[in-house]
């Protein structure tokens, strides 16, 4: 009997969620290659130890930036791993129903449900993230009540305000936590002609990363290559410093945010002030971003109990209740 699964496959992360069992896997979304004979030789926490730390034939790789397909034949293979990883064989196809960023286009959509389908799924859904994070959110979706959904990922940033199970306002742009970590990369290159790796550069948001001055701050101690010299060199950092490297990217996700509400029909914007906004996503846990939204909008926001598991979360249940849902889903053939 094949089990329905919910797969949220993020550029950053991918969570699978089986039914009647919960979330079964969470694995970051990366695969690592042999670029000579395309063999797979990792996938998930494996792959993603190995950036920035392999021999120049094995590459590690992300098949999935700002929420879309990079790489068509990875992501199926990546796919396929995932689902044989979860017990899917090529006698029992389970039905899927995959989360994808709203701002994902058709050709998009359709390269998602056909790696699904190629990588042994019966069929293959897709629903919004945002959708699916404001049914893990518990919000009264199908109220005639303003629920609004700001959900950060690694390549995407999405703001949906939903009311009576549909989406009314939408703001999505292509900028995520990743692109923090790009910037804290070029702005250490630039200020102190020191290369920082990618992990490096998370290591640091994670330490010191911040939206907004915060309590308790501290500094952080970086050990990177000096551009000039080629040798190992340590640097110390502020969290004023990092701020400031990364406005830019924070500020375009509150923009979104800001242009979300412009949207909002006047009665749900009410609704909002007494709800006020939810926070998901990994991206979301950014020090001081809540506080941040929420100083610019003037409407209170609140990071949910459980930001990374929100989306799958919120698509299992659907999985779970399949047939009453299927409003939901997008069309991947628009």
């Amino acid at each position: 009997m094949a089990r329905d699964l919910a797969i949220d496959l993020g550029t950053a992360n991918t969570l699978v969620y089986a039914r009647g069992e919960g979330i079964v896997l969470n694995e970051p979304s990366v695969i690592a290659l042999n670029s000579q004979t395309k063999e797979v030789l990792a996938m998930g926490t494996e792959a993603w130890q190995m950036i920035g730390r392999t021999p120049s034939y094995i590459v590690a790789v992300r098949p999935l930036r700002h929420g879309a397909i990079t790489d068509f034949e990875v992501t199926q293979r990546m796919i396929r791993l995932l689902l044989e990883r979860v017990g899917v064989s090529r006698f029992n196809k389970p039905r899927v129903i995959i989360c994808v960023p709203s701002a994902i286009t058709a050709v998009e959509r359709r390269a998602v449900t056909e790696a699904a389908r190629r990588a042994g799924a019966s069929d293959a859904q897709l629903i919004e993230q945002p959708m699916a994070a404001a049914i893990g959110a518990n919000l009264p979706i199908n109220e005639p009540i303003g629920n609004m959904v700001i959900d950060i990922g690694g390549g995407t940033s999405e703001a949906a305000l939903i009311s009576l199970g549909g989406v009314v306002a939408l703001e999505a742009v292509r900028v995520g936590s990743f692109d923090i970590d790009a910037a804290i990369q070029s702005y250490v290159r630039r200020q102190y002609g020191i290369a920082i790796g990618e992990r490096t550069a998370e290591e640091i948001k994670l330490t010191i990363g911040s939206a907004a001055p915060t309590e308790g701050e501290v500094m952080a101690e970086v050990r990177g290559r000096e551009l000039m010299s080629g040798l190992p060199k340590t640097v110390v950092l502020s969290p004023d410093e990092i701020r400031g490297a990364t406005d830019e990217t924070v500020s375009a996700m509150v923009d979104a945010v800001l242009a979300c509400l412009a949207q909002a029909p006047p009665e749900l914007a009410q609704d909002l002030i007494q709800q006020g906004i939810h926070l998901v996503g990994g991206g979301g846990m950014l020090r001081g971003l809540d506080s941040r939204i929420a100083g610019e909008a003037d409407v209170p926001v609140n990071l949910v109990q459980t930001p990374l598991e929100c989306v799958v979360l919120g698509a299992g249940r659907c999985i779970e209740s399949y047939e009453a849902v299927k409003a939901m889903f997008m069309d991947s053939k628009r």
